[in-house]
């Protein structure tokens, strides 16, 4: 069973399609994936999620109870969510149902429940949810360590707004946002399950040539912060320390030897109890429960960030440990030993990363949508096992710039 890229031809453009036939099961799974369409490719913060969210409340004529009955009694699931590039619909359910549900993705798209009772629902639901998050003390030093690490670029926006921001949102906002950004030029169909190709086509012929060509524009690559710098949040009723920190990767997600940075990030911080953060943070200091850090290679963007919870008194040790690790690393390099145990737990492994059909299809997407070949994947677990102690040492050693560490800590004022 592997994925297969093909390309759907709608008004002379040529879509792309990444699809697998599995007929393990009689389930069928449709995502229509709009790309530069996401969180951060909108005038207005929180936009792309309300947009979102509207389509998920049904049609206009059905209202939301009404149309989420129809779905319920075909058994069929359909929804939208928006990332930081990308929008997506999915419509999935049994295979002999899926044609119904294809019809109701049609009318939503049709006839979206644009009513002002809707957006109050759908901004109060936010504004909620936000308001919950911003006495959310990880998520106050994820935002501020984003914004630390990518000052004066989008990648600092807070996409999910403020609750003023949220609620000067309006229907017409959200109706120029889903005409102008979910069109059948940018779209990508990733689908899968008891259906075949050919019926794969006809479903997204009917469904994209129905939408406009539209004009969106891809994120430019950004850099993290070069010169360390570190913030602090006072909460005056915090009991703990929130520490999360980054830096810059001058890695490209287009370098052919992904599976150095795999392993490099494997040891350094992403392979829990063994990994060299968690084994000087917590095992051997006993200064957090946890500690973790990766490398995180994008299109726009090549960074390392990482996190840690630990006592208030002792927030100054765990930082000074986390710089004198990643310190040691690209002085030092890995061992044989290191080596060995990761390339035994990322080959060993590979069984559980494609177990399912939806991880395939995203490993599909994934390899899409990074330029890459369909089997990308395979290739590099081969070459992964491969790999020499002084081929590591040397990729490691070309990486001085992650130890410019910035922080951005949650901590209770001295």
């Amino acid at each position: 069973m592997a994925t297969d890229l093909q390309y759907i031809d709608i008004k002379g453009e040529k879509i792309p399609m990444v699809f697998e036939s599995n007929q393990q099961l009689p389930i069928v799974t449709m995502q229509f994936i709009f790309e530069h369409s996401g969180s951060l490719n909108t005038s207005k913060d929180a936009l792309g999620e309300l947009s979102s969210k509207l389509l998920n409340e049904g049609t206009k004529k059905d209202g939301s109870t009404g149309f989420a009955t129809k779905l319920d009694n075909q058994a069929l699931t359909l929804s939208s969510y928006v990332g930081r590039e990308s929008f997506v619909i999915e419509v999935s359910g049994l295979k002999s149902e899926f044609p119904k549900g294809v019809e109701l993705l049609k009318e939503l798209l049709k006839d979206p429940n644009y009513t002002s009772e809707t957006l109050s629902k759908i901004k109060r639901q936010k504004i909620g949810s936000l308001r919950a998050k911003l006495s959310d003390y990880d998520y106050i030093a994820n935002i501020g360590l984003r914004k630390l690490l990518f000052e004066g670029t989008p990648l600092a926006r807070s996409y999910e707004g403020q609750p003023k921001e949220i609620g000067l949102i309006t229907l017409e906002d959200i109706k120029s946002f889903l005409n102008t950004h979910l069109g059948y030029n940018n779209a990508l169909v990733l689908a899968g399950g008891d259906i075949t190709q050919d019926e794969v086509v006809k479903y997204s012929k009917e469904i994209l040539e129905a939408l406009p060509n539209v004009k969106t524009t891809p994120l430019a690559p950004v850099s993290a912060r070069a010169i360390p710098k570190t913030e602090f949040h006072n909460q005056k009723d915090t009991q703990q320390a929130y520490v999360y920190f980054g830096a810059p990767f001058h890695y490209s997600y287009k370098e052919p030897d992904q599976y150095k940075a795999k392993i490099m990030e494997y040891i350094l911080g992403s392979g829990g109890f063994g990994s060299r953060i968690m084994e000087e943070i917590r095992v051997k200091r006993g200064l957090a429960y946890s500690a973790y850090a990766s490398l995180n290679r994008t299109k726009n963007n090549s960074h390392l960030s990482g996190y840690l919870q630990t006592k208030l008194e002792s927030q100054d040790e765990a930082m000074r440990v986390v710089k004198e690790v990643i310190d040691d690393f690209v002085k030092n390099g890995i061992t044989e030993e290191e080596l060995i145990g990761a390339k035994e737990f990322l080959v060993g492994s590979e069984p559980l990363r494609v177990e399912t059909l939806s991880q395939r299809l995203n490993r599909g997407y994934d390899e899409y949508y990074n330029d890459r070949e369909q089997g990308y994947s395979k290739t590099q677990l081969e070459l992964l096992s491969k790999v020499s102690l002084k081929e590591m040492n040397e990729f490691i050693a070309l990486h001085p710039e992650i130890r410019d560490l910035s922080f951005s800590v949650v901590t209770k004022a001295k």
